[in-house]
Order: C-alpha cells, then sequence, then structure tokens
C-alpha cells in the first residue's frame, strides 16, 4: 500500500510539472488581465495621469450610455449575420473538398489564405474593393453603390467580408470531420435504402456536432470580438454608428475618450456575455452530440 500511495504521489507530482507551462500561460495571459481589467473597471484613468478609485460609478455611467448599448446590438445583428452564413458556406466547401475531385488540395490552401492573412490588410484592400467611385466591384457592376458609405449596406457589406474571411477556416475543420466519419456508416445507411439527402441530414449532420460545437464556439467569440476588418473598413462606427461594433466602442472609450475605467467595464461585460453564450452552446450540444464514431 505504501508503494503505492509513494508511486501516486510521484505520477501526481510528474502531471504537475507537465502542466506547469500550461497553468503559467494561462494564469500569465488570461487570469491576470481579467484581474487587472476587473482592477481599472472601479477607477478612473486617462492613460496619462494618476488612477482614482471610484467604486462602481463606472459601471453607472456605462449602464446610462446609450452608446455601449448600441454597440451591443449591432454587434448582435453582425453575429447573427456572418455565424450562419459562413457556417453553411463552410460546410458546403467542406463537402466539395470531400469528394476528392481534382484540385482539391490546391483549393484547400486558397480557402485558409485569407484567414491566415491580417485583418487589418484584408480591411483596407476591401476598401478599394468597395470604393464607390473607383472600386473594382462598382467597376464589375457598372453602377455606383456606396457600399461602405450607405448605412443600410455597411453593416451587411462588413460582415460579408468577414465570412469570405472566415469560411476557409470553418471548411477545413468540416473537411476534417467529414474525414473521421467511417464510411462503413454511410454503406449500412445505403443499404437500408437511404437517399443521398438521407444519409447527408440524418448520418452525416449528426455525426459534424462536434466539429459543428467547436466551429459555432470559436466563430461566434471571434465574431463579438471583430474589430481590425471593421476598423479598416468603416473608422469611427461607420455611417451614423451604424458598424460601432463592442471592440470598436472599447477602443474608442479608452483611447480616445481616455476613459479607461468605462473601457474596462465594457470588456468585462463582453467577456460575462461571451462565456453565458458559450455555456449555452455547451450545454445545447452536450446532450445532442456523440463523439464515437466507431459504430
Amino acid at each position: 500500500m505504501a508503494g503505492r500511495r509513494q508511486g501516486a504521489r510521484r505520477d501526481t507530482r510528474t502531471a504537475y510539472l507537465l502542466l506547469a507551462p500550461s497553468l503559467f500561460g494561462i494564469s500569465a495571459f488570461l487570469v491576470l488581465p481579467i484581474l487587472v481589467v476587473a482592477g481599472l473597471a472601479l477607477q478612473r484613468w486617462d492613460l496619462i495621469g494618476p488612477r482614482t478609485f471610484v467604486g462602481f460609478e463606472n459601471f453607472t455611467a456605462v449602464a446610462v450610455d446609450g452608446r455601449f448599448a448600441r454597440s451591443l446590438l449591432t454587434t448582435a445583428v453582425f453575429v447573427a449575420i456572418v455565424i450562419p452564413a459562413q457556417t453553411v458556406l463552410g460546410l458546403v466547401a467542406g463537402l466539395l473538398l470531400n469528394r476528392g475531385l481534382r484540385g482539391s488540395a490546391a483549393f484547400r490552401v486558397l480557402y485558409v489564405l485569407p484567414w491566415i492573412c491580417a485583418p487589418l490588410v484584408l480591411g483596407v484592400v476591401w476598401r478599394w474593393v468597395l470604393a464607390p467611385t473607383d472600386g473594382a466591384l462598382n467597376a464589375l457592376l457598372g453602377r455606383r453603390v456606396e457600399w461602405l458609405a450607405d448605412p443600410a449596406l455597411a453593416l451587411p457589406s462588413v460582415a460579408a467580408v468577414t465570412v469570405w474571411t472566415q469560411v476557409g477556416y470553418v471548411a477545413l475543420f468540416f473537411s476534417a470531420g467529414l474525414r473521421a466519419i467511417p464510411d462503413t456508416v454511410h454503406e449500412a445507411a445505403m443499404l437500408d435504402g437511404a437517399t443521398p439527402w438521407q444519409r447527408f441530414w440524418r448520418v452525416t449532420l449528426p455525426l459534424l456536432r462536434p466539429t459543428t460545437f467547436f466551429v459555432l464556439v470559436t466563430g461566434v467569440v471571434s465574431s463579438f470580438q471583430v474589430f481590425d476588418s471593421v476598423y479598416a473598413l468603416t473608422p469611427n462606427g461607420g455611417p451614423q454608428g451604424v458598424t460601432d461594433v463592442v471592440a470598436g466602442r472599447i477602443y474608442y472609450e479608452a483611447f480616445e475618450q481616455r476613459a479607461v475605467g468605462q473601457a474596462a467595464v465594457m470588456a468585462l461585460v463582453l467577456f460575462v456575455l461571451l462565456v453565458a453564450v458559450t455555456l449555452v452552446q455547451q450545454r445545447w450540444f452536450a446532450r445532442r452530440t456523440t463523439y464515437d464514431l466507431s459504430t
């Protein structure tokens, strides 16, 4: 018994030693910044002068500030446009890539190129493409359209650029998920007389739920945090503030208004919102997902 206990303690120490680098990274780059932001939320600071403790005054100021509420609504609309579009298009592209057609390897590289490029650079390029006078898209259409200056078109245009950037990333994960599904499962469904649509709806999609869960969680988080491309396409919140997303509002509040405390409160609200949305997604998928593809 004593030998077993010593062996268990030795294994525990070894496990903690192996986990130490990851625990340090989580503490230094996740937990500590959250604590710092929480501390700044209780202070008044303009990035230059001394900090002043004000308690929950910043929380009250943000609560009565209509701009932050509008930015939350704008971000919600942005996410509602981006997530369904990039998920469906990514699934379709993943299905095509998984068919093993000629040139699929090259298309995998082309799909992922927008995702690995700097969002700010892509935003500048797309701002030229969508320019009203000499833009490539208007030249192709043969008419002048204010894609980024029209309040009705600015947010959908920015969302479309984001979808174009992310769809390759989503497609690669769906392609990997499709490859993980055993061929015997589809063969059994064919022997049972299932049509291609029935095999897709009742076999493929249910077995893709782990991949779908990952894609949705990461997609929602990145969409709620979008800033670079939106800032490059429509600076200062766009026409009439229709593209004033939460991350942009935090930036403007901290570095233009120099209200770091209120920006910290907004960041905390965004963090809590993302945690809540992720937990809801996790609970929804938990009872509907299987990770065992061996049968």
